[in-house]
Order: structure tokens, then sequence, then C-alpha cells
């Protein structure tokens, strides 16, 4: 009689395993605190202000965003403005950035939001994926970043950190389901450490662990790293 084969957990609950993902945690919240650059998003709980910062980020540097999330917020200050403005009004105040479907999608989130909820951004992830333009990551950043909740947020950059230090032999295709139950479980259990984190590990795989180079000898999380460890 076959049996059917049990698919491997993402991070062992072994002692061994449970201590590489905690030093993984303390290495990379002890690391951001020193080296975390200072971005006017994390200065910020302030939901609509972090949805507009998400969606200008999206494919766009974060130098050529800080200049137009406060002209975009002086513009729109509240997502009440935002809501009221005509379509090419907010096309023209996103000339420069590029990918126009962007502004296309806030103004109809912010639309959505005043008429459906009454003006609040969503805190709940599942209701944000109702908006216009948002996805999975998007309704994980902005329930973690605006509301301290704690849930993932894997883009680009986290799952490429995520790949390297637990799942280097994962398959590109296919993957995903496993990188975002890895960032569930190394997630800290309070909300305001979860955004720490989130913040943490999205900034080590813009600055060292990036996609044309892993800066492994720099590396905070070197050490917890599947693929940092075989690098000398």
């Amino acid at each position: 009689m076959s049996r059917k084969s049990t698919p491997e957990p993402v991070i062992r609950r072994g002692a061994g395993h449970a201590a590489r993902a905690a030093a993984f945690r303390r290495g990379l919240l002890r690391w951001f605190r020193r080296h975390g650059r200072d971005l006017p998003w994390r200065r910020t709980r302030d939901p609509y202000h972090i949805v507009v910062s998400e969606f200008m980020l999206q494919q766009t540097q974060v130098s050529r965003v800080e200049g137009y999330f406060h002209r975009f917020l002086e513009q729109y200050p509240t997502v009440e403005a935002l809501a009221a403005a005509s379509p090419l009004a907010v096309r023209e105040s996103w000339d420069g950035l590029g990918y126009y479907r962007r502004a296309t999608n806030l103004h109809r989130l912010a639309q959505a939001v005043v008429a459906e909820h009454g003006g609040v951004v969503p805190s709940d992830p599942a209701a944000l994926r109702q908006l216009p333009g948002v996805g999975r990551y998007t309704a994980g950043a902005v329930a973690s970043f605006a509301y301290e909740r704690r849930t993932p947020a894997v883009d680009t950059n986290v799952a490429r950190v995520l790949r390297r230090a637990f799942h280097p032999r994962l398959e590109v295709r296919g993957g995903e389901r496993r990188l975002w139950e890895t960032a569930e479980r190394l997630l800290p259990r309070r909300g305001p450490a979860a955004w720490s984190f989130n913040q943490a590990i999205m900034e080590l795989g813009a600055l060292v662990c990036t996609a044309r180079v892993a800066r492994c000898h720099t590396c905070p999380v070197r050490q917890a790293c599947a693929t940092g460890r075989r690098r000398r």
C-alpha cells in the first residue's frame, strides 16, 4: 500500500532549527536598529500615508519616491481629498514616477475607502485585498506598517532573503507558498516587533542581500543563513 509523502516543514521544529530562526531574528533586528534608513514612511503609522508609499514604491527606487511622496501628500493630505480629485489631476501629480496604472488604482482605492469604509483604510489583510490594486504583499505591508498587525509581507527583496537563508534549493516557480509560511513563522509574536522585523528583512534585501550581489561577508545573519554559512 503506497503512502502519501508528507511535505517537509518550512522551518523544522527541532531545537537546532528553532535556534537558527531565533538567531536570524536577533541578528536582523540588531542590525536594523543600527543601520536602517530613516525613511519618511517609517516615521508614520497613518494608514493612508502608508498606502501611498506602498503604491509609489512598486518597481520604483526609494530615492525617486521620497520627493514625490511629500509632494503628493501636500496636494492630497487625506484619503478624502484624493478620492474627490479628478483622474486627470491625479495622473498629473504622478507624472514622472511612471507605471501610471498605479496612480489609477490608488485613486480608485481612495474612492472605495471613502464609499465603503467610511474613509478609514481597513486593518485586516483580507479586507485590504478587496481594494483596487492591492495584492497579498501590499495588504500585509499596510496591515503591518500602519496597524502593527502581526502579518508577513513578502515582496521581491524578502523572498530573495528567505530563499537564500532557509530554502536555497527551493524551485523558483511554485515556491511562493513556502516562503510566505516561513515569513509567518519567523515573525516575532508582538505586533510592534513584527513591524520592525518586516522593515528589517526588506532593508536587508535592499542593501545587503541584493539581486546582483549577496554581500555575505557583511551580512548580519550570515551564521543563521544556509547560503551564507557555505561562503568563505
